[in-house]
């Protein structure tokens, strides 16, 4: 198993003219000691309008800096949004296409199709059509990439025929991968043959083996994949935090996993509330949040402190001693890439560099993929 650093770019209040600056620029930082410390790659979220949450709406800038600064971390789209308005399937095709020209081949291209209310809403987004928008447009990305000339007529997008240049350095075009939560869609990224990007907060390893166990007997089905080649790793995420001592992570780690993991499912459960209000007969592929809708109506999301995630493992934290021991559970899964997500809402930037430098120093070495 390789381990990736994963950021959503939070920004928590009270705000001052420079908390985003700051933000972006602890990230890069922390990119760069990333690369020295071993880790496989880096990833961000696309995320629109998620107060605190996530400031990272336009990664590929991001990307572009950090690709300046490294010359072996891979870069990863966490992921790119499909659905129509949020990216054009053309203007995806070259965002990652220079981004490949300029990191030397080093990009992972992570599709979604995005899971909050107040995304789809601010962009004009039906939930019911999320799916074969984003279905749709990794194929006309993947076309972009891989035809001298491309042209299309889709369902939500036409092109007439155009050289959408430049084309990407890997061949025959970077890995893509395919994000979920949802146990049908495990199955469904392998069978279009997509790397899988498994995403659900507070899962226990238990859980996350059967999901990519899912996804394996999807891959095994593969009759036609998605892209010009089938990507077969399999990545799932989790919060992660490592310190000289158990206490110390601890501490860190206590107010600002708890409030992730707590706001996640508040964002995450506004989709089946929406679709209520929509009046809108469901298409069944957001059925997955409706456990998080009933756990926030009881309230019960708010009992996810860090003490009851650590008892599931559904994160990581301790010295260097216990967050081997639990990545082992993560690397029992079956997973090849762990998405370690360093900085959620307010973990110091100190404390990440922390994690970054005692990671590499005594926690990736324990594994027999090298993350270089």
């Amino acid at each position: 198993m390789q381990f990736a650093l994963f950021y959503e770019i939070p920004v928590a209040r009270p705000w001052s003219r420079l908390s985003e600056q700051r933000a972006f620029q602890n990230t890069l930082e922390q990119a760069v000691a990333g690369e020295a410390a071993g880790f496989h790659s880096v990833w961000t979220v696309e995320h629109h309008f998620l107060e605190e949450y996530s400031h990272c709406s336009n990664p590929e800038v991001l990307y572009g800096a950090i690709a300046a600064r490294t010359e072996r971390l891979r870069i990863g789209y966490g992921v790119r949004l499909g659905p129509k308005p949020y990216n054009h399937p053309v203007r995806s095709a070259e965002s990652a296409a220079v981004l490949d020209l300029i990191s030397n081949g080093r990009v992972e291209f992570g599709t979604g199709r995005s899971s909050t209310r107040t995304e789809m809403e601010g962009f004009g987004v039906h939930p019911n059509e999320t799916r074969e928008m984003w279905r749709e447009a990794v194929e006309h990305i993947v076309d972009c990439w891989t035809q001298e000339v491309t042209e299309f007529r889709g369902k939500h997008w036409q092109l007439p025929p155009r050289r959408v240049q430049p084309k990407p350095l890997q061949e025959p075009h970077p890995p893509v991968w395919g994000a979920t939560g949802s146990p049908d869609g495990h199955r469904m990224m392998g069978e279009l043959g997509l790397g899988l990007l498994s995403f659900s907060v507070g899962t226990p390893p238990e859980e996350l083996k059967e999901r990519i166990d899912l996804y394996r007997a999807g891959l095994a089905a593969c009759r036609k994949p998605l892209g010009a080649s089938v990507n077969d790793r399999a990545a799932c995420f989790t919060m992660v935090n490592c310190a000289e001592t158990q206490q110390a992570s601890y501490d860190v780690a206590r107010e600002s996993f708890a409030w992730y993991a707590k706001t996640s499912a508040e964002l995450v459960a506004s989709v089946p509330l929406w679709l209520e209000e929509l009046r809108a007969e469901a298409d069944g592929t957001y059925d997955y949040l409706a456990a998080a809708r009933e756990a926030v109506d009881q309230r019960l999301h708010e009992l996810a402190s860090l003490d009851a995630l650590l008892a599931m493992n559904a994160v990581i934290a301790g010295d260097p001693d216990e967050v081997i021991e639990r990545c082992k559970a993560y690397e029992a899964t079956g997973a090849d890439l762990l998405l370690c997500l360093v900085n959620p809402y307010k973990v110091p930037h100190e404390a990440v560099l922390k994690t970054i430098d005692l990671m590499g120093r005594y926690v990736l070495p324990e594994f027999e993929t090298s993350s270089s």
